[in-house]
């Protein structure tokens, strides 16, 4: 059975998987804190993990989303982005994220219904200890997502307060 469930408490317990979607402890660190962390469970197992941010103006940001290497390509990615979009639409009006230039992750955020926004340049190389390569590729400039969640945000679901 799938589970999903929010994690207020230890959330550095997750660390090991989080450092599947963002490569340097330090950075998670800086928004982990702030943070929702969200897990999902298969029975006792940890399939995947994500931590979103309010970033105010009714932005809910995907900082990080990873699932365990077992259970990559069956659908865990899209569903713990869907369980997300459906939790806060109403709370909120879009949701944003950033991620590498690689042909792994840009064709699934594109499949997941997110359209390019933005990039910022040599965002990897200027804010990491070391080169991150993905599918053979080294990131330099992070590509910025985002997502339509609901035209009448604000108004029902969580309240703003209980978000952040």
């Amino acid at each position: 059975m799938i589970r999903i469930a929010e994690v207020s408490a230890h959330k550095s317990e997750y660390m090991e998987l989080l450092l599947l979607g963002d490569e340097q402890e330090e950075m998670i660190m800086k928004y982990l804190d702030r943070g929702r962390l969200f897990v999902m469970k298969s029975d006792d197992t940890v399939c995947a993990v994500c931590v979103v941010t309010d970033e105010g103006d009714f932005t809910l940001e995907l900082k990080n989303i990873a699932v365990s290497e077992k259970f990559q390509r069956q659908g865990f990615g899209r569903a713990l982005i869907s369980y997300v979009e459906n939790k806060f639409t109403g709370a909120f009006k879009r949701l944003i994220l950033g991620t590498g230039d690689s042909p792994l992750t840009v064709p699934f955020y594109e499949k997941c219904g997110f359209r390019k926004c933005g990039v910022i340049k040599n965002f990897f190389i200027d804010n990491y200890d070391h080169p991150i390569y993905e599918a053979g590729v080294q990131l330099c400039d992070m590509i910025c997502f985002e997502k339509e969640l609901s035209d009448n945000y604000g108004t029902d679901r969580e309240s703003i307060a209980e978000i952040r």
